[in-house]
């Protein structure tokens, strides 16, 4: 009999990346008077007041931040600080270094001063180009732009990569806006069995097997879908999830909580996959019928897990353990139980999913040395992957007793995510099969009232509690009708 998984949002603390890139020495960077609140510990940034942080942040003619480092303080700093209000502080940083220069006459240093900024906010709008959506945040963004161009020649080379660079923003901004419109499109309701027992679907209804009987098939396709949905997530995305958390700083990412389609999406995709494979046991008739669709998720979950795309495996395994599907005792009788007792093995809860982990370093590794886009492959359990994430938030503190920015916590945050974001770059490499995503897409699938129905049309209760649910699911159903 399969068991209910309990996620466990127990992470052990992970050490810091190796080969975490070196900082230099306190007032390095940034060049402003923040500077020397900045804390080295072998070479790695560790905290900083959040006014040095910023400096940091913005070149001047001899320095020019680490990528890692504007990836990491981008990402970090919109649980301090708006990222517009951000936008208007390094403008204003921006234009004190430039006030300077131009005393200079060696317009030499103007130009490569002029050329490291454009740089950096391709990078932000590059990175995070949602930090640019709303009125203030575009105004601050043409204002450092201006100023930044405003004695350059018409055809200079500074001018044409702001010029690009804007083209390419407001086409990620338009694509993330359609992509928000079709998400609300995809949201199929679940739906009733009916007012009458012993309903039985139409002869001419499809179900999963007439629609594909090929486990690899199946797992390819659920694989599209994943990489579909997980390229549309973005790193502010996921930082949010922590920005709507209690935190001791009063500031979040956006005052007006914007929805995360992608994150909702993604997590309704792993929901409507869970109930569609349980609606496709339960609405069998037969019992050999149900074995039959339950042997062949199995399969599937282990083409998957095979695969790398562990987010559809669990999925599968969240649908066989919907209670409508693991109390068919006689259905499971049936089933060849070792190949649940493997899946089950892969994703056992225990000691913090330890053996789902291994396999996922596994497929890390893999991905890592990989020749093909095949073998790079690497979906995570988005569930496990968000509740890591919020748990080192949880067990280190945003500011370190002396007020300073805890930076060593958030170098560890943007390097999972970073992870995360090369995992979602990957292309697919199996060839789409637009009439079996369609059935996985709009398929329809039962509440969770229906399969209770269904379940016991299919096995009729044996105990108490069960019979006492299917005497209250028969009285609303005849009132209804």
């Amino acid at each position: 009999m399969p068991q209910t998984f309990v996620f466990s949002s127990i992470l052990a603390p992970s050490s810091s990346r190796q080969g975490q890139p070196s900082m230099g020495e306190c007032g390095s960077g940034g060049g402003g008077s923040g500077s020397g609140d900045l804390i080295f510990q072998d070479g790695r940034l560790i905290s900083g007041s959040l006014e040095a942080l910023m400096e940091h942040l913005v070149p001047t003619v001899d320095y020019y931040p680490d990528r890692t480092y504007i990836f990491t303080f981008l990402l970090s700093s919109r649980v301090f600080i708006h990222p517009h209000d951000l936008l208007a502080r390094v403008g204003q940083i921006c234009l004190e270094q430039r006030q300077q220069l131009e005393v200079d006459p060696d317009q030499a240093k103007l130009k490569s001063f002029s050329a490291k900024i454009a740089q950096l906010l391709k990078e932000w709008t590059e990175a995070f180009p949602y930090d640019f959506q709303g009125e203030k945040a575009m105004a601050e963004l043409k204002a450092i732009t201006h100023c930044v161009t405003q004695c350059e020649e018409e055809n200079s080379p500074v001018k044409k990569a702001i010029t690009q660079m804007m083209q390419n923003l407001f086409l990620s901004l338009a694509a993330r806006s359609q992509l928000q419109e079709l998400w609300e499109k995809l949201r199929p309701p679940a739906m009733d069995k009916g007012p009458v027992l012993k309903a039985k679907p139409p002869a001419s209804q499809k179900d999963i097997l007439s629609v594909c009987c090929d486990p690899l098939v199946l797992a390819q396709q659920l694989t599209h879908i994943e990489l579909e949905r997980v390229h549309s997530i973005h790193p502010e995305d996921l930082m949010q999830i922590l920005s709507h958390r209690d935190s001791l700083d009063n500031h979040r990412c956006r005052g007006d909580q914007t929805k995360t389609y992608s994150l909702e999406a993604y997590d309704n995709w792993f929901n409507c996959l869970s109930m569609l494979v349980a609606t496709e046991v339960c609405r069998m008739g037969k019992k050999k019928q149900r074995t039959r669709v339950v042997e062949f998720f199995l399969d599937v979950a282990r083409e998957c897990f095979n695969i790398g795309n562990f987010n559809s495996m669990m999925a599968i395994i969240s649908g066989m353990n919907l209670s409508p599907v693991a109390r068919l005792k006689k259905t499971w009788s049936k089933v060849k139980t070792a190949k649940f007792d493997v899946l089950e093995h892969h994703m056992d809860p225990s000691s913090n999913f330890c053996n789902y982990r291994t396999a996922l370093q596994g497929a890390t590794q893999r991905s890592q040395m990989a020749h093909s886009s095949r073998e790079k492959i690497v979906i995570p359990v988005f569930n496990l992957f968000v509740k890591d994430i919020y748990f080192l938030h949880k067990i280190h503190t945003n500011r370190l007793p002396d007020g300073q920015v805890n930076f060593k916590k958030f170098w560890e945050i943007s390097r999972q995510i970073h992870d995360f974001m090369m995992w979602t770059q990957v292309e697919c490499p199996f060839e789409k099969d637009k009439k079996i995503q369609s059935y996985l897409l709009t398929a329809p699938i039962y509440s969770e009232e229906a399969l209770f129905i269904a379940s016991f049309e299919s096995e009729g209760p044996e105990n108490h509690m069960e019979k006492d649910s299917w005497k209250t699911l028969r009285t609303t159903l005849l009132n209804r009708a």
